[in-house]
């Protein structure tokens, strides 16, 4: 999300905030990895990242919120919690 208010790494601040979220982001994909396969870690991260950017779009841009995104949010959130626990099996 910080992305967008870097307007290109072009802004000082959102830009270093943005670089400051996206590290923390790895910091914590790694630390899933030591207890996961990476191939489930990374999957839950971008999940995890692609609900999270569709609600801040809709809570912060304005955009729709439908009947199929509400549906398609809640398969991707299904998918997650299922890739979580099936992984140590």
């Amino acid at each position: 999300m910080g992305l967008k208010y870097t307007e290109g790494f072009t802004r000082i601040i959102p830009s270093a905030l943005t670089l400051i979220a996206l590290a923390g982001s790895m910091y914590l994909l790694s630390k899933a990895a030591q207890t996961l396969p990476i191939g489930t870690a990374y999957a839950i991260w971008v999940g995890i990242g692609a609900v999270g950017a569709s609600i801040f779009g809709i809570l912060l841009f304005k955009e729709p919120l439908t009947a199929p995104r509400m549906l398609f949010m809640a398969l991707l959130i299904i998918s997650i919690v299922g890739l979580k626990f099936t992984a140590s099996q």
